[in-house]
């Protein structure tokens, strides 16, 4: 959630924020935007508004779950502790006040700090931080459709107590074509798939058996499950019913100021390892490497 307050708005600002916010009341601006959105308006607000003032407060991922921004405004934003706070001016003082110092990136104080520390310390005794026993699967497919589209490309690695213990890794031939896009996604094209590919029902019982009692790990597990799920259903396999977790849930929710949530994103945006983008046993590393991370985000601004 964004707060735009702006006093003196020219029209070509009110029709920008406009665009993108809600105004509630006279120079009053509410609405959800992505990260880069809110960075573009409030450097445009404070271009276009020279008599006025702007106050911007949005959410943020530190002790007070908030930030904010001052433009033209008296009251003065300082640290205190970790804590951002507004100073409010004395009127008696006869000259103005020296330039603030730049403002600490916004945080937790040590006291939150402590705290959390603690918390970190009882968890980390009482639990693991990732399940003992877990396969990531990635599965590249000729469309998103699981009732019209086909898997062309099955991939698996596990791993016991956070170390690679196994992998699992086959190309299938589809009955179809492979879209051009896909192609360029993938690399994968129809004489690879001739070449090297398997027919899905050869593969599929090992694949299902490699996965054992672990905890699946995928990256839209919803979109994985729905493929494997309808290949069972026609290859009259059970289905897998293992115990998941999802890394695109766990990234909307501790990241939701990003434009997208795709893996390459995350993998880029959290400076994370992804050697082969849209490959198996690649997209496979990079959801654990993802699945870690976001674990380490979660315990940290809980």
């Amino acid at each position: 959630m964004v707060v735009l307050s702006v006093t003196n708005c020219p029209p070509a600002l009110r029709g920008d924020l406009s665009r993108w916010l809600l105004e509630i009341d006279t120079g009053v601006y509410v609405g959800q935007v992505s990260r880069r959105v809110r960075e573009e308006l409030w450097q445009r607000t404070t271009a276009h508004v020279k008599e006025g003032r702007a106050i911007l407060v949005y959410q943020a991922a530190n002790e007070q779950r908030m930030d904010f921004r001052v433009h033209n405004a008296a009251w003065q934003p300082i640290d205190f502790d970790g804590l951002k706070l507004m100073m409010r001016p004395n009127p008696g003082l006869a000259a103005p006040s020296p330039p603030a110092a730049p403002m600490p990136r916004p945080g937790f104080s040590r006291a939150a700090r402590m705290r959390m520390a603690k918390r970190m310390s009882r968890k980390a005794a009482a639990k693991p931080a990732l399940p003992p026993h877990l396969v990531v699967i990635d599965l590249e497919t000729t469309g998103y459709s699981a009732q019209q589209h086909e898997i062309i490309e099955l991939g698996a690695i596990r791993y016991r107590d956070g170390e690679e213990a196994g992998h699992y890794q086959a190309l299938i031939w589809p009955v179809g074509g492979i879209p051009e896009k896909v192609r360029a996604l993938t690399g994968l094209t129809p004489d690879i798939l001739q070449a090297q590919g398997q027919p899905l029902e050869a593969v599929m019982p090992g694949f299902l058996s490699f996965l054992e009692d672990a905890v699946l790990v995928g990256h839209n597990t919803l979109f994985d499950l729905d493929f494997l799920h309808q290949a069972c259903a026609r290859l009259r396999l059970p289905p897998p019913t293992n115990q998941r977790m999802d890394t695109l849930a766990l990234a909307r929710s501790h990241l939701r100021d990003l434009d997208d949530h795709k893996l390459t994103t995350l993998t880029k945006h959290l400076n994370l390892p992804h050697e082969q983008p849209h490959r198996s046993l690649s997209d496979c590393r990079a959801t654990f490497h993802l699945l870690c991370k976001l674990i380490e985000i979660r315990d940290a601004t809980r």
